[in-house]
């Protein structure tokens, strides 16, 4: 794949390698898995307000942003997108990759001009399956992220849900436990 790729002509790029390596949600992780993950990355540019990943279309990889800031929305019911969370430089977009059925919760949308490192998710899962220590150290850093995230909507609902006058559970049943 393309080691270098130039996204501001003013600015000179990094080898992707570099790029990967240095990457906070990747930070600490040693050279062997960072070269397995070069080898599936590609450097990306989206423009402001350009759709990155769209719910419910096939998640195909993960991003892991280096520049700008990214919308996580939801589609209501009503044709109308809710925002989640904003991400930034040195977050982690996508994990629906790893999980089957791979079909994105979310759409990603840049909000500002955004670079990325974009993972291509049928490589990296192959790799992963090939050596284990690879997946599991994926595994916890993503696990990391999705907890952080959950609080974060755990907070929210609770805000949202203290300001109802009905104190009505929210959810009613728990999708296990039918």
């Amino acid at each position: 794949m393309n080691s270098q790729i130039r996204t501001h002509p003013e600015t000179q790029v990094e080898p992707l390698s570099t790029r990967v390596a240095l990457h906070p949600f990747l930070a600490g992780m040693n050279h062997t898995p960072l070269t397995l993950l070069t080898d599936c990355a590609v450097a990306r540019h989206f423009k402001a307000n350009q759709k990155i990943l769209g719910e419910g279309e096939f998640a195909n990889g993960f991003y892991l942003i280096e520049t700008g800031k990214v919308a996580l929305e939801s589609e209501a019911s009503f044709g109308e997108s809710i925002p989640i969370q904003i991400l930034g430089a040195g977050d982690l977009l996508g994990w629906s990759w790893m999980f089957p059925p791979y079909v994105w919760q979310f759409t990603g949308r840049a909000i500002e001009p955004t670079t990325g490192l974009f993972f291509y998710a049928a490589i990296l899962r192959e790799y992963c399956e090939k050596d284990h220590s690879l997946g599991y150290e994926l595994l916890k850093r993503i696990s990391a992220v999705m907890v952080t995230r959950l609080q974060a909507a755990h907070d929210q609902m609770l805000s949202i849900h203290c300001s109802r006058p009905s104190h009505e559970p929210l959810i009613t049943e728990a999708p296990f436990t039918r």
